[in-house]
């Protein structure tokens, strides 16, 4: 799986994903509680810091850039000091703003959150203070959206809706848009406010409401995956829709289509704040669909951005490098960190396609030692990525005779796959791991300082370009010296 996750967000390319929704600006202000008022008990915040950041949809235009992508925004925001700066934060992110319409009189949607220090050490939001306009918008101006709409659409990739219920997407609204995305083949995804009626996004792509907001629109509450299973088939039904995605906090996300139905379970995780989530998800999903990936590894992926996402202060944004390196860290667990000859084939490849500095070394590890332990600290000192060559049961048995090795190839391949500092073990048949070596080519290979006249591998790393690293030995520690001792002390007891 992570191979493949892998590569879909290596290639994801750059693609323009029209964005359609109410814009906002997020502003936070930071300080310390220090006192409460003597005017009534409410704390007293000192001002520290003020900081903007893009808010609703300009937050899912944020995380398209940090993807790579090409945001084009849609929508209002009014003629005022909140609008030019979240115009300025938008074209930060190298946005297509063009398409954002100025009103007159209508303020631009803000939230803006006081953050005081608990203990004067963690961030804890006391308040949040809106400004914003409930007002219908006219004919005229959404004939100018729409008139806007038709041009962006043609260079667009996919469509997004992210809708807050700020009276922008009314039912004529919704059609007008799916019915010409669907008749230039355009996907579109829609983020769905807290309502009760979904009819209005019918004809849509794909959905993807959070498990509050399914309650809500289904009519009953998503307790378990079973719940959600329900609702996203009444959905598929009613809405004639592609896809469902129904988020579900740290269980995952439950993904039905015409060939996928289940939970797709997501990495547990310590949750920081889950503002933005939504729309972390709702943007990658965009991005990883439009470089024609199927559903069940853009929900993967989109999993795996919302996890990282959760684990920041406010609506962050997560690089396509975050991504890379989470998939990375998680392929890195114990099962899978012992790979056959083929499986490491796969997995060098990739890492040489990323830069990644790759450190091989090897030995029997029959009975895990000190020196054993210097040897694979030094070792990942010296690049990214730590290959350990282990010696098969057969080519330790021809090296050291038939009473070795102590313990099998197994049981040392998971000890050392237990390692923190090893990020991948291959056991090899042959007596020396010239043919693993040949398979890696490592940019540094690394042997104890005794072997330095006879470095299996050597001449074949230096004439591509990588070098030979002698460690020094950790005198009178070795599986050898450390057996004789066992033996000496069972003759003796």
């Amino acid at each position: 799986m992570y191979e493949g996750l892998l590569k879909t967000v290596t290639n994801l390319g750059s693609p323009k994903i029209l964005i359609i929704g109410d814009f906002m600006l997020d502003i936070y202000t930071y300080g310390d509680a220090e006192r409460i008022s003597p005017e009534s008990p409410v704390p007293v915040l000192k001002i520290k810091k003020t900081q903007y950041s893009c808010g609703g949809a300009g937050s899912v235009a944020a995380d398209v850039s940090a993807l790579e992508a090409t945001p084009i925004c849609l929508g209002f925001i009014g003629d005022d000091l909140n609008g030019k700066k979240l115009k300025d934060l938008l074209n930060e992110n190298n946005a297509d703003i063009t398409g954002l319409i100025t009103v007159q009189g209508r303020p631009t949607t803000s939230k803006q959150r006081l953050i005081g220090l608990a203990q004067h050490k963690h961030q804890q939001q006391i308040v949040r203070v809106d400004e914003e306009s409930d007002e219908p918008f006219t004919n005229t101006q959404i004939d100018q959206l729409l008139k806007a709409y038709k041009d962006k659409l043609k260079v667009a990739d996919v469509v997004c809706l992210q809708d807050h219920n700020k009276g922008l997407f009314t039912d004529s609204v919704c059609k007008q848009i799916i019915t010409l995305a669907k008749q230039q083949g355009k996907k579109v995804l829609v983020d769905p406010a807290l309502i009760k009626d979904y009819s209005k996004y019918a004809g849509a792509t794909l959905i993807t409401p959070n498990r509050k907001e399914t309650s809500e629109a289904i009519g009953f509450k998503i307790n378990t995956v079973e719940d959600a299973k329900k609702a996203a088939e009444k959905f598929m039904k009613e809405l004639n829709l592609d896809a469902v995605v129904i988020t579900l906090d740290k269980q995952g996300a439950y993904l039905k289509s015409s060939n996928f139905d289940e939970l797709i379970e997501t990495k547990v995780r310590d949750v920081y704040d889950v503002t933005g989530a939504g729309d972390m998800v709702l943007s990658t999903l965009a991005v990883t669909l439009a470089a024609k990936t199927d559903y069940k590894t853009a929900v993967n992926i989109s999993n795996i951005a919302g996890g990282l996402e959760v684990g920041k202060f406010g609506a962050a944004t997560v690089s396509v490098e975050e991504i890379i390196k989470e998939i990375a860290a998680q392929s890195y667990d114990n099962s899978r960190k012992i790979l056959s000859f083929e499986e490491i084939l796969k997995q060098v490849q990739w890492l040489h396609k990323q830069n990644k500095k790759i450190v091989f070394t090897n030995g029997c590890f029959d009975v895990i030692h000190r020196g054993h332990i210097e040897l694979i600290k030094f070792s990942k000192t010296q690049g990214d990525v730590l290959i350990l060559g282990l010696n098969s049961d057969s080519s330790i048995k021809a090296l050291k005779g038939p009473e070795r090795p102590i313990n099998n190839q197994h049981d040392r391949a998971t000890v050392l796959a237990a390692l923190e500092d090893i990020n991948f073990v291959c056991i090899f048949e042959e007596e020396t791991p010239i043919k693993l070596i040949e398979a890696i080519v490592p940019d540094i290979l690394i042997k104890g300082a005794h072997w330095s006249h006879n470095v299996v591998g050597q001449e074949f790393v230096e004439a591509n370009g990588g070098k030979v690293v002698l460690m020094p030995i950790v005198e009178g520690k070795s599986s050898t010296s450390t057996i004789e001792k066992i033996k000496a002390l069972g003759k003796n007891a």
